[in-house]
């Protein structure tokens, strides 16, 4: 490994950090790329508050949002790109590492045999729930116990294009900052706050929420396009993909509502679902 300057003026928009370091890096033995790799386990990114996100689009939706970025790792054979090259240079002149790796350094982090050009390393960002509270018109999603990271960054996804106010985790959900589910949005996970709540804290937020709270649940008998949505601030609370809304959090609602099948199918992919309730949502909101 060779540890070098950068070269290089940082351009004036750039903070006053120091500007970051330059390493290559051959070998997946190395240990920066042991403790990179390790940010695809959980126990990890919570105890250094960092996560990955793989492709040059994702870091660059990352750093345009503002997102802190600590180290960058670049295939050195595909620095020779322009846009891949100036993410580099921008990468440094904010004061993170840039590592030029080897290709079998990237995929032995990305775990994959094809990896992308770019994976950067950047720190969490999460919201505080009370902080999302929609205002008149808007919409904010709960998810209760989401388990599936596809499902999760699906939802984040549509929840950016629909412009939701914000996703609540509640309980034991799936890790938003898993490789796999910063993958399925598409760098949405940078543009959609986030909140992490137990169900005892989001039923203190639902106790002074004064908006309407619904709920899909397969004993819904309210269909999921009658409720008037826009009329005050909303929240649509969704449920686990298997066991569905719990009890508690299915009793803390005004109304559970329930889409309409014509097939056999007895229940929706828990991200279709949400997808059909937020768009709902939205067009009732902006319709009025």
């Amino acid at each position: 490994m060779t540890d070098r300057a950068p070269t290089g003026a940082r351009p004036p928009h750039q903070p006053t950090k120091a500007p970051g370091r330059v390493k290559e890096i051959a070998s997946v033995s190395n240990p920066i790329v042991k403790d990179i790799r390790a940010l695809g386990q959980k126990k990890h990114r919570d105890e250094t508050g960092l996560f990955l996100a793989e492709g040059l689009k994702l870091v660059i939706d990352a750093l345009d949002a503002g997102w802190e970025i600590e180290t960058l790792v670049v295939g050195k054979a595909a620095l020779s790109g322009e846009l891949l090259s100036r993410t580099a240079a921008r990468t440094v002149a904010a004061g993170a590492d840039l590592v030029e790796a080897s290709a079998k350094v990237l995929e032995a982090i990305t775990r994959r045999d094809n990896p992308q050009s770019a994976v950067g390393v950047f720190r969490r960002r999460l919201s505080r729930l009370d902080r999302m509270a929609p205002a008149a018109g808007g919409l904010l999603v709960a998810l209760d116990r989401v388990r599936d990271p596809g499902n999760l960054g699906t939802i984040l996804r549509t929840a950016d294009a629909a412009g939701v106010c914000g996703v609540a985790l509640v309980g034991e959900c799936t890790d938003p900052f898993a490789l796999e589910t910063v993958r399925a949005t598409m760098g949405s996970i940078f543009a959609v706050p986030i909140a992490r709540v137990t169900e005892a804290e989001f039923l203190n937020f639902r106790s002074t929420f004064k908006g309407l709270v619904a709920g899909t649940h397969m004993e819904g008998a309210v269909d999921y396009r009658t409720p008037d949505y826009g009329a005050r601030p909303a929240v649509l609370l969704m449920g686990n993909e298997q066991a569905g809304l719990s009890p508690t959090l299915a009793a803390a609602c005004d109304t559970l509502v329930r889409i309409p099948q014509a097939g056999r199918a007895d229940s929706l992919n828990l991200a279709v679902a949400t997808g059909i309730m937020i768009f709902e949502a939205r067009r009732k909101a902006l319709t009025l």
